[in-house]
Order: C-alpha cells, then structure tokens, then sequence
C-alpha cells in the first residue's frame, strides 16, 4: 500500500493546484485590462458623438494654414505636406544629433580616464553640470541665452575664413547644389562597394597572409565613387554670402534648429559620456597591457584593443541615449522648432481633429524608434562574441 501510494501520489484539488491557480490569476489579469480598455474605449466613442468630433484622417487633404520657415510650402499646401516636412526635420535634428553626440560624448568618456589631471577634471565638470540639468531648462538657453544673446547681428555676422556665416538669424553654411536622392543614391553605392572590397581583400587575407588593409582600400573606393559620380551629374558646392539683411547661397540653419541641436548633443554626450567610461573600465586591463608588451602606441592600444572591446559592452545602453535623443527633439516645440510635434499641434490648433491628428504623430514616432531599435539589435549583434 505504502509503495502504490508512492508511486502514484494524490493531486491536489484544483482550488489549491499551483499551475491552475497561476492559469487563472492570469485569466483574471488579462479580462480587468480588456474590461478597462473596453470602457475607456466606449467613454472615448459616447464623447466623440457627444461633441461630434471627427476621428477619421480626411483632415490630411484640408489646407495648413500655415507655413513652415526655410521651407518653400505655402499655407495652401494640405496638412500631409506640413506633416511631411515636420517629419523630416525631426529626422534632419536627429541624425546629426545622433552622430555629434556619439563622438563628443566618446571623446569626453575616454577624457574621463585620462592621466592628464587638468582634461579629467573638465570632463568630470561637464558630465557633473550637464546630466544633472533638466533638458528643457538647457533648451532655452540655448535658444534665449546662447543663439539671441551671444551670436551677433547679420551685419556683424562672424564669417570664418568666408565659407559659413554665423548670427542670431541663423548659421549658413556650403551645400551642395544638385539632386539629394542622387546624391543619396551616390552614397549607397559607394558605401556597397566599399564593403565588396573590404570582403575580398579580408579573403586574400585569409588566403595569402598578405596585410589586408580593408580601411585604406574601402576608403580610396568609396571616395573614388563619390568623386565620379559628383563630377557625372554636375554637383557643385555653394557658399553663404551676406546680402543686405539676409543669406544667400549655402544652406542656412533656423535659429531654432541650431539651439535644439546643441542642446540635444551636449545633453546626451554627458551621458554617453558615462557609459563609455564604464564600458572602458570593464575591459580587462589584461587586454591593455597585452597590448603594450606588443609595442603598441597609447592611441593604437586604444583604438585597437580597448574601444573595439568596450562597444561591445556600450552598444545597448547606447540604444537606450539614441532613442531618448529623438524622442527629446519633440521639446523643439517649446522654441517654435518646426519638427513633427509642433507641427501637429499648429494642425491641431488650425480645426484639425486632434485624436487621430496625435495618434498619427505617436505612430511615427514609434516606427522611427523601432527602426533604430532594429538599427542598434544588428549593430550588438555584429559585435557580439561568437563562443561554441
């Protein structure tokens, strides 16, 4: 009796079963999320017919009603367009911001672990001052204290050595005169092509033993092939000149434009900033050390071994500062930066219906922050140690 009762043990009953009681805990969290949203959703439908409010996206086609400075749309173009062009601002800030503050911020991490007592120290300043001041309050410096205040008037505008013009209308500088989807296109196939000959000077390496040299050779080929097709399609580069009370040639960059980009770069370089250092320190110091017995060079120890070893480490909290940069390029609105915020809310405030007017920005935004999610996976990946 004693070894039947062993073998074939008494289940509990259901009420006191672990793996029915996790069942139906679940259940029972999942229908108050569906009984909660249910409700939200049917007060959200009783106040659209109560106050009749249209929840459709015909307002696409209605005019703006408004323009957007530096840009040649008139107030009759549709609400798409200035949608449109507030997009590719927000984009136009982000990707610069995303590059300058990845280098800057780089740059201030490694000055934080210098032997130099004077540079560590102002890096510790900077990163100190900086991450520890709300965003916002740096935005309007920027914009109130440093564009208005500091840069001069277009008469007195500074113009280092004639190629670019600074003053608080705005910074002017070269640009090319041509087609940018060209050009765009210019680019990929250079950076294609320059991939092609890395893998196959990495395979006559692998073959030969011979040095590969992958950076020279894909460098000299993507310069070549921009080169070629610059001068085959007629590219040419202007430079701003002041005319008067305005900027002619060139590129000019809105005031706004420039102080929501500094602010964006110096803000989220103090943080990236920390996360280099801590990538840097966690690299075994047998890796330095390796390397210097080897004869390498402080930069060639630093460039070869410990920071190609410490983005391995940095590159997801990395992801984590290059979407939060985008997402801040929204504060562009509390300074009349025209991105993608300020433009649904001008749209809003012009009788376009604001649910689907700031459900339709929520979209964007959250298919721009899953790209550079996806962007950042394959970037770890591809750094990422390959162990059996």
């Amino acid at each position: 009796m004693t070894a039947a009762a062993t073998s074939h043990p008494v289940r509990p009953p259901f009420w006191r079963d672990v793996r029915v009681l996790r069942w139906v805990f679940q259940i029972v969290v999942l229908a108050v999320v569906a009984l909660v949203l249910a409700w939200l959703y049917s007060n959200y439908r009783t106040n659209v017919a109560r106050t009749k409010i249209p929840t459709n996206f015909k307002f696409l086609d209605r005019p703006a009603n408004f323009e957007i400075p530096g840009n040649g749309m008139s107030q009759t173009a549709p609400v798409r367009n200035a949608l449109v062009q507030g997009l590719l601002n927000t984009l136009r800030v982000a990707v610069a911001g995303l590059i300058l503050a990845t280098v800057l911020g780089t740059l201030i991490g490694i000055g934080r672990l210098s032997k130099n007592a004077v540079i560590r120290a102002l890096c510790t300043v900077y990163v100190e001052t900086i991450r520890n001041i709300p965003l916002l309050l740096l935005l309007l410096f920027a914009n109130l204290g440093l564009v208005l205040q500091v840069l001069p008037r277009l008469t007195n505008a500074w113009q280092p050595l004639g190629i670019a013009v600074f003053s608080n209308r705005g910074i002017a500088i070269p640009w090319y005169v041509g087609s940018g989807w060209t050009l765009l296109a210019i680019i990929t196939i250079g950076i294609i092509g320059a991939r092609l000959v890395a893998l196959w000077r990495q395979n006559a390496f692998d073959r030969t033993g011979a040095p590969a040299r992958t950076g020279l050779w894909s460098a000299a080929v993507f310069v070549a092939t921009t080169a070629i097709g610059w001068i085959a399609f007629g590219y040419h580069v202007t430079t701003p000149e002041v005319a008067e009370r305005i900027t002619i040639g060139g590129m000019r960059l809105d005031p706004s434009f420039f102080a929501l980009l500094f602010a964006l770069v110096v803000y989220t370089a103090s943080h990236i900033a920390e996360i280099v250092r801590g990538s840097i320190q966690a690299v075994d110091r047998g890796q330095d050390e390796a390397a210097q017995a080897l004869a390498f060079s402080g930069f060639q120890r630093l460039w070869f071994v410990v920071l190609p070893q410490a983005f391995r480490i940095a590159v997801p909290p990395l992801g984590n500062q290059y979407l939060n940069l985008i997402k801040n390029s929204s504060l562009g609105a509390a300074i009349s930066y025209f991105e993608l915020t300020n433009v649904t809310q001008i749209s809003v405030a012009n009788s376009s219906p604001p649910v689907p007017a700031f459900a339709l920005a929520l979209a964007v935004y959250l298919v721009i922050s899953l790209v550079v999610s996806g962007l950042v996976n394959v970037w770890n990946r591809r750094l990422a140690l390959v162990t059996r």
